[in-house]
């Protein structure tokens, strides 16, 4: 009888243990729940290496290496026929790996096309949460045209080129995806600077940054991960 006692006393503390281990687990850095995944699309004749400062800032604020990803492309090749669907193929991978349903997209410069058509025409509407562009030829830049005779993607940044109107037509900021753009009166790449901001989109002015300086401004990057915990 003196056994069966110790032992029931034996599992009551065991149990009271277990409780205390579970009440006493720390909580997650975003409350509990894990932060949408970010995935970076860099720009034109550029890697996944530029992504260096704000990849650092967002894991300072508490994002994990799981949590962003950075995708790597040949920038020669066509936004509409080759890339999009190159990154649809990206953020599959990036969505089974982690569970998530909706990725946040940050895109720089010819990225933001790219991430464009995919969001518009590629079905990324149902799985973007955020989608940012920094420095992007939204409207087209007429520095494009000094690579355009052999690039075709130099051929799609060009003012009224097929993608730059087709992403333009109808609504620029489609499904309830989250949009923002920033943009830099002093950016030595886009011209004219208005072709960043999109209609129905957060548009910020960065300033006077030049083009590549968008990656690691400090406001800009304060700027953008507000706009992603939103």
């Amino acid at each position: 009888m003196a056994k069966r006692a110790r032992g029931l006393v034996l599992l009551i503390a065991a149990l009271l243990a277990s409780a205390a281990a579970v009440t006493s687990a720390p909580a997650s850095a975003s409350g509990g729940a894990a932060h949408t995944p970010v995935v970076f699309v860099h720009g034109y004749n550029a890697d996944p290496g530029v992504w260096g400062s704000l990849r650092d800032d967002l894991k300072a604020s508490g994002y994990t290496d799981d949590e962003l990803y950075s995708w790597g492309y040949d920038t020669s090749q066509s936004v509409n026929e080759t890339l999009s669907g190159r990154l649809a193929d990206y953020v599959a991978q990036v969505r089974a790996r982690t569970g998530a349903d909706r990725v946040d997209l940050v895109a720089h410069s010819f990225g933001s096309l790219v991430t464009r058509w995919y969001v518009k025409f590629g079905g990324g509407a149902a799985e973007v949460d955020h989608w940012v562009s920094l420095a992007g030829p939204n409207h087209g830049t007429a520095t494009a045209w000094a690579c355009a005779l052999w690039s075709q993607a130099c051929r799609d940044m060009t003012p009224g080129s097929y993608v730059v109107k087709k992403l333009a037509e109808g609504d620029e900021t489609p499904g309830t995806v989250a949009y923002a753009t920033w943009w830099s009166n002093c950016d030595e790449v886009i011209n004219p600077d208005d072709s960043v901001p999109l209609g129905g989109a957060r548009n910020h002015a960065a300033g006077c940054l030049a083009h590549n300086d968008l990656l690691s401004d400090d406001g800009v990057s304060q700027g953008v991960r507000g706009f992603l915990a939103g």
